[in-house]
């Protein structure tokens, strides 16, 4: 009797499974499809692995199971598991790419220019937090539902965002079409007299209340100027601060030109103020020290004027 009570009571012993086969919840788990598997959340699930068990989380989004969800998910597939603690759990992310913005203004222009926006005005969305798809997944985003009151410039649509691998997106948004005025802005910190270069201005679009009057709105009115004062990095230029290029400095030694029917002298003479190419200049000629007014004609050249003839011309050519 002895023996045979002993192998019922083995009989009624819960039946040991090896470690290597018992699940255990995936700390973290890293899903590329839409559909979650038992195998996402579970290590050793074995050929239930691939069965589904509901949605994967959204892009970008994560799911966290605690250990009551745990043990539901066990009992249900008849998975070998308990739990050690009461704060085991399972997370599950999906990665995902947010829509760019670039993608979601055009959407939005596209739908309200049939309402009248003006082309050039700024969408002004405020913090935007953008829709986020699948990271090898083409999204086509649109817009509908759009209004666009024409007097304070607001509107108000719904987002769509379709791409594969996620159900449609839709976002509710609101801002403003803030108009713009052209301007010429520096590219590079500009200090006090030197000329602007084509590569130190770029013209921009900014918003009209930040475009002060006189700013420059053209390449040409800046591209070749000499700075009245020093420009930082993305300043606008302002007409006020150019001037053309000084042909003559202050203090430097010119070549005054006099010219008649027939004849053509020159004198060396100094400068007695700065100018650019067309502009008077007094200018004092060393022979005679006399002071007349001359026209820059080019760089060091000064061409004396018609009754303003210097004293004696020291040398001809």
């Amino acid at each position: 009797m002895r023996p045979l009570a002993f192998a019922l009571f083995c009989l009624l012993l819960p039946v040991a499974v090896p470690a290597q086969e018992m699940a255990a919840p995936r700390p973290l788990s890293i899903v590329e499809e839409p559909v979650l598997r038992l195998g996402d959340v579970f290590e050793n699930a074995g050929e239930r692995a691939a069965q589904a068990i509901g949605a994967a989380p959204a892009p970008g989004r994560r799911l966290v199971l605690d250990v009551a969800q745990l043990s539901a998910l066990a009992r249900a597939h008849n998975l070998p598991w308990r739990p050690l603690t009461a704060h085991e759990r399972a997370v599950v992310e999906r990665p995902g790419r947010p829509v760019p913005r670039e993608e979601i203004d055009a959407a939005l222009r596209a739908d309200l220019s049939r309402l009248g926006l003006d082309p050039d005005a700024e969408l002004d969305l405020g913090p935007l937090l953008p829709p986020v798809v699948p990271p090898a997944a083409a999204a086509h985003v649109s817009a509908e539902n759009t209004a666009l009151d024409a007097t304070t410039g607001r509107f108000s649509t719904t987002l769509v965002v379709l791409a594969e691998g996620m159900p449609t997106a839709r976002m509710r948004l609101a801002g403003r079409a803030v108009p713009t005025q052209p301007a010429v802005i520096a590219t590079r910190r500009i200090a006090l007299g030197e000329m602007v270069g084509a590569a130190d201005a770029r013209l921009v679009r900014l918003r009209a209340e930040r475009v002060r009057p006189g700013t420059a709105q053209r390449l040409d009115q800046v591209v070749g100027q000499q700075l009245r004062r020093p420009m930082a990095a993305q300043m606008p230029f302002a007409s006020a601060d150019l001037a053309a290029p000084a042909m003559v400095e202050k203090n430097a030694l010119v070549t005054m030109l006099l010219e008649a029917p027939g004849l053509s002298l020159s004198v060396q003479g100094r400068a007695l103020e700065a100018a650019p190419r067309g502009a008077l200049v007094p200018v004092v000629n060393l022979a005679s020290r006399a002071v007349v007014e001359g026209e820059v004609v080019g760089p060091g050249r000064v061409r004396v004027l018609a009754g303003a003839a210097p004293a004696p011309i020291a040398s001809a050519r």
